[in-house]
């Protein structure tokens, strides 16, 4: 009898102790960025091509990495998808017409659009970007690492982030699943940026 006791009372203590070891260790998982806080300061690949280069308003040579804060913009919009998930494939059309709206309403200097392929190559980046006639960078996350820093979301996920005096990134809007209309979409990210 006393032996049963001990042995319940020292299972959770010792699933405790783990627990509390592992998140000493420095392998605590991180949660997606909320709106409100600041984005993460990761570094991101630089994308291929000049064309991609001067979109982002960035002076980096490709095989380099890039933090968003150093986009030449006022807010980065970053969707992590994935090429394997159907409802990345299927929002496609709303990103390109989401992209072709910030343009017609003279924000593409405001506004840049990066997508972040979760387990994906440069090679199956490449396949979706050419697939679905994607005109901004595509950055490859193959052993998914900045996935992992962004909390492992489910895709496809989307992070607004402010690009506020003084090199403060302030998350704006982050949410997992589709933008809905390209149109609201964009009229609630201005309201949000305070862009008007």
């Amino acid at each position: 009898m006393i032996r049963g006791r001990v042995g319940r009372g020292l299972a959770p203590a010792l699933i405790l102790a783990g627990l509390l070891a592992l998140a000493g260790s420095g392998m605590a998982v991180a949660e997606p960025p909320q709106a409100g806080e600041a984005f993460p300061d990761l570094k991101l690949p630089v994308p291929k091509g000049k064309e991609h280069l001067d979109y982002l308003g960035l002076g980096a040579k490709p095989g380099a990495t890039f933090k968003v804060g150093q986009v030449k913009a006022r807010v980065v919009i970053l969707e992590v998808f994935s090429m394997y998930c159907p409802y990345c494939q299927n929002e496609a059309p709303a990103i390109n017409a989401l992209y072709d709206r910030i343009a017609e309403r003279g924000l593409a200097d405001a506004i840049k659009l990066i997508g972040l392929g979760a387990g994906n190559s440069p090679y199956e980046v490449n396949l979706f970007k050419g697939r679905f006639g994607i005109r901004f960078p595509l950055l490859p996350d193959s052993d998914l690492s900045l996935h992992t820093a962004l909390g492992k979301v489910r895709t496809p996920y989307f992070i607004a982030v402010s690009l506020e005096p003084g090199g403060k990134q302030r998350v704006i809007y982050s949410r997992v699943g589709t933008i809905g209309d390209p149109g609201q979409f964009l009229d609630q990210i201005i309201e949000l940026a305070g862009l008007h």
